[in-house]
């Protein structure tokens, strides 16, 4: 997930969320069932706020320290084991469902919600593209550009059809227990370094680094709700999902394992193989969550994209399937 991007997102929603409505018999979380010119205001101040803090947040945080040039395009399919992909996905659909859910707020009627929250997807993906586009280290990418629609398609394309987020994009985050195993120079075998300090250097050594930038310990799953394609057939309680996820472990590069520390020492992590990692696994789709109170509906939707853990069988690449008791 692109740092900046899903806090935005989230922004839009609980800045909204946060005004106190003008009419009295309209609850301080409830969504208004005409559009609210008010309600609406504030959401579009609130939401270009956090977008230009955001942007320079980002800004500083990613591109500072790395030099920059002409807009250029760059192919980065095939990096990182496609995981980053599959979080431009998953960050592109989350912006778009949480902008929606501002606009209704508002009362905003569905199906132009709907266009509205495809925008503000859309633009927070392409601003941060645009961004790479100028950085020698990254570039504009097509592929995060493909990943980014097709996660707003398939927010958009569910709520015109179904009228409901049946199958949920969600993710779930742990970090690695890295060893302390040694790796050795390319150029020198004398110079050394461990497994553990090439992945703090690469992905960083705090949790919120690791959420945002380790991709060896981000899931991201699609959550099918069983019931809302059977109905009332079902035994299933309707809050209860099905989960597949996607993964990847050992990936210490884009391509290949290799790591270059502060000096321009390279070191090669070669022996480490890389694996891609699928999951099956239950999962609780909090928005189906029955309740009448309007500020537990506000924080289900929030949460309704982390994954709960659950028992999970987990299939790696040249593995025998393994089972978790519990996976996040």
């Amino acid at each position: 997930m692109q740092p900046g991007s899903l806090l935005a997102g989230l922004l839009i929603l609980l800045g909204s969320q946060a005004l106190s409505a003008q009419r009295q018999d309209l609850s301080f979380w409830e969504p208004a069932d005409t559009f609210h010119r008010q309600r609406f205001t504030y959401l579009a101040g609130g939401s270009a706020l956090a977008y230009t803090g955001t942007t320079i947040g980002l800004y500083h945080i990613w591109y500072k320290d790395y030099p920059q040039g002409r807009f250029r395009i760059f192919n980065d399919w095939g990096e990182w084991e496609h995981v980053d992909k599959a979080g431009h996905l998953i960050t592109a659909y989350a912006e778009s469902y949480l902008a929606y859910k501002g606009a209704r707020w508002t009362g905003m009627p569905r199906r132009k919600a709907v266009w509205l929250g495809v925008g503000v997807g859309t633009l927070l993906q392409t601003t941060v593209e645009v961004m790479d586009g100028f950085s020698q280290r990254w570039g504009f990418s097509v592929p995060d550009v493909i990943s980014n629609t097709a996660g707003t398609v398939l927010f958009a394309g569910q709520e015109l059809l179904w009228e409901e987020q049946r199958i949920f994009l969600k993710v779930s985050n742990s970090r690695p227990n890295y060893s302390d195993a040694l790796i050795y120079s390319r150029q020198d075998e004398s110079k050394v370094s461990t497994v553990r300090t090439a992945a703090h250097d690469l992905y960083g050594s705090n949790y919120l680094e690791a959420f945002i930038k380790d991709y060896n310990g981000m899931t991201v799953w699609a959550s099918v709700n069983p019931n809302s394609f059977v109905g009332d057939r079902s035994p299933l309680p309707d809050w209860l999902n099905i989960a597949v996820g996607y993964g990847a472990n050992n990936v210490y590069g884009a391509y290949g394992n290799g790591w270059t520390d502060d000096d321009g020492t390279t070191y090669s992590l070669s022996h480490l193989p890389r694996q891609r990692q699928w999951y099956l696994s239950l999962d609780i789709d909090t928005g189906r969550i029955p309740t009448d109170s309007d500020f537990l509906k506000t924080v289900f939707s929030v949460i309704r994209f982390i994954k709960i853990p659950a028992p999970t069988l987990e299939w790696r690449t040249g593995e025998t399937a393994r089972f978790h008791w519990l996976y996040w």
